[in-house]
């Protein structure tokens, strides 16, 4: 490949890259819950961690590196409406990362989980700030990616509660349960009452179970038992879940993006949520249901890996768009 083509492609490099971190750090958890319930000795989640792990610093180095050669396409997508909200999957990853470590290294998990909390919380106040004073937004812009800055304080509790006073995870947690239901509105409003998601967007859909299954996860944290409000937060998701599924051949008729990565995020935290369910109230259906997702989440991560990896070998990813 020619200089000119790397250079190309470095400069095109785009920040939706960090949303394959958060499928994986989720398909990575998902497994080791299984892997504690079967009582498997042969565990494939310290691999996974670990590969996640080495690929996140892969990418932030490309991206730092883009950050350095080329300034001015990183500021044009900081102030672009939908490019915007991804850079908090760097935070993201890092929270993500430290509930994957967490039942390894109690030190580990903590520097990560205070270097995403911070970096995340500065990103939720300049993000809502870009909200509130923008100029150039308008309603067709708002999709589910949307939810990623504010909504992605729900996560910080489950590590939280590990790392720190309860009162920094039920901090967090406040804002990203009243951000859920403010922006949850405002999306139904654009999708009922305006144009339909364009389809390079469609898959940020599965966007919309990842917020109530988090937060039935966090809630349980914070509260130490699933009580009515975690129940009514656990069935959102689930119903939100067989909603988009028994839509699956609408999905599977789109071209290739890097938003398809957006399918792996929710469907992992409904799975750890479902395995969840059946740890608390010992139901067969939860485990029918937790290893059924588990089977379908690897399926899906194994297809998104090597359709990325194709896309990566055309040259059809990283190119002006």
């Amino acid at each position: 490949m020619t200089s000119s083509a790397h250079t190309s492609r470095l400069q095109n490099f785009p920040i939706s890259w960090f949303s394959l971190i958060m499928g994986m750090t989720g398909f990575t958890i998902a497994w080791h819950r299984a892997e504690s319930l079967l009582n498997i000795t042969i565990k494939i989640s310290p691999i996974l961690l670990i590969t996640t792990l080495v690929t996140f610093f892969v990418l932030l180095t490309l991206y730092i590196t883009k950050i350095v050669k080329y300034p001015s396409q990183v500021k044009s997508e900081f102030s672009h409406p939908i490019k915007l909200n991804f850079f908090p999957t760097i935070s993201i990853g890092l929270i993500l990362l430290s509930i994957a470590f967490l039942p390894y290294s109690n030190r580990v998990s903590f520097i990560l989980w205070s270097v995403g909390v911070v970096l995340h919380l500065g990103f939720t106040l300049y993000i809502l700030s870009a909200w509130l004073h923008q100029t150039h937004f308008e309603v067709t812009h708002i999709n589910p990616a949307w939810f990623i800055p504010v909504v992605g304080n729900i996560l910080v509790p489950i590590a939280g509660i590990e790392h720190a006073s309860p009162e920094i995870s039920w901090f967090f947690f406040s804002i990203g349960l009243i951000f859920w239901g403010v922006l949850l509105t405002i999306i139904f409003y654009r999708m009922f009452f305006h144009q339909p998601l364009p389809a390079k967007l469609l898959p940020t859909l599965f966007i919309l179970i990842a917020p109530p299954a988090v937060g039935s996860i966090s809630w349980f944290q914070l509260v130490g038992e699933i009580n009515a409000f975690g129940r009514i937060l656990y069935y959102i998701a689930l119903f939100l879940t067989l909603m988009l599924l028994t839509q699956t051949t609408r999905f599977i008729k789109l071209d290739f993006f890097l938003s398809w990565w957006a399918y792996s995020f929710p469907i992992a935290a409904i799975t750890i949520a479902s395995f969840l369910m059946f740890e608390q109230l010992q139901l067969s259906f939860f485990k029918v249901l937790s290893f059924t997702l588990l089977g379908l989440l690897t399926f899906l991560i194994s297809m998104l890996i090597i359709r990325t990896f194709q896309a990566v070998r055309m040259r059809s990813i990283c190119i002006e768009d």
